[in-house]
């Protein structure tokens, strides 16, 4: 499972942050303040933790923002407050271009940036050219959405972030699981609760393979 399914998820992790253990727990979901669903069909795929966020939806309406990125049209989709229906492989340029937006905005946590990231100025270089009019038409979704979305990272607290096969069975996946990671060190959206990017594992006991030594890079 680490090897096949996970693989993406496990070199985006370590690349980014060093290891590979997601930042993020179950309990997350029942106090983050956004739920970004990218790349994941959840209703489907995790039905249980999927029906734990629409109980907290149901329970507080105005608690929960809930964001699915996917060209499908998906049960996870119609129950989305947001749904960016964007092109098939144009997640990266998307969260290039939401990271564009929250710099625009002054929404970087500058404090988080200097303390615990490095090579900022590389990603900086990077997302600066990912204008909203370019990302928007590269992605095939309306401006006002992509903007939308990118308010949510910087004026919301609590961002909580879960992908799936969606992501991690792209050919440029570990890209885009990095991607995403530097959309919330970026923010400062990591290392609280309720807020981080949290990888859904394909298979039952993935995480637990892992730390019994089944990595996906080596044996």
């Amino acid at each position: 499972n680490s090897r096949l399914c996970m693989s993406s998820a496990v070199a985006g992790y370590t690349r980014s942050l060093g290891s590979d253990g997601p930042p993020c727990c179950y309990e997350d979901i029942d106090h983050c303040g956004v739920a970004v669903l990218i790349g994941t069909n959840t209703a489907e795929c995790h039905p249980v933790l999927f029906q734990r966020l629409l109980k907290r939806k149901k329970r507080n309406p105005n608690s929960l923002t809930i964001v699915v990125i996917d060209p499908r049209q998906t049960n996870t989709a119609k129950a989305a407050d947001i749904h960016l229906a964007v092109a098939p492989g144009t997640d990266l340029a998307l969260l290039h271009g939401m990271a564009h937006l929250v710099l625009r905005e002054n929404g970087q946590d500058v404090s988080f940036i200097d303390q615990h990231t490095e090579n900022y100025k590389p990603f900086f270089d990077v997302v600066t050219r990912w204008t909203p009019r370019k990302v928007a038409r590269f992605c095939g979704i309306p401006e006002k959405r992509l903007r939308d979305v990118a308010e949510l990272f910087h004026r919301r607290q609590r961002v909580l972030s879960l992908w799936s096969m969606g992501v991690n069975q792209r050919r440029e996946g570990t890209a885009v699981v990095q991607g995403l990671i530097n959309l919330h060190l970026l923010s400062g959206q990591i290392g609280k609760e309720g807020a981080g990017p949290f990888s859904l594992t394909g298979q039952p006991n993935a995480m637990g393979g892992r730390e019994a030594g089944g990595l996906a890079h080596l044996l």
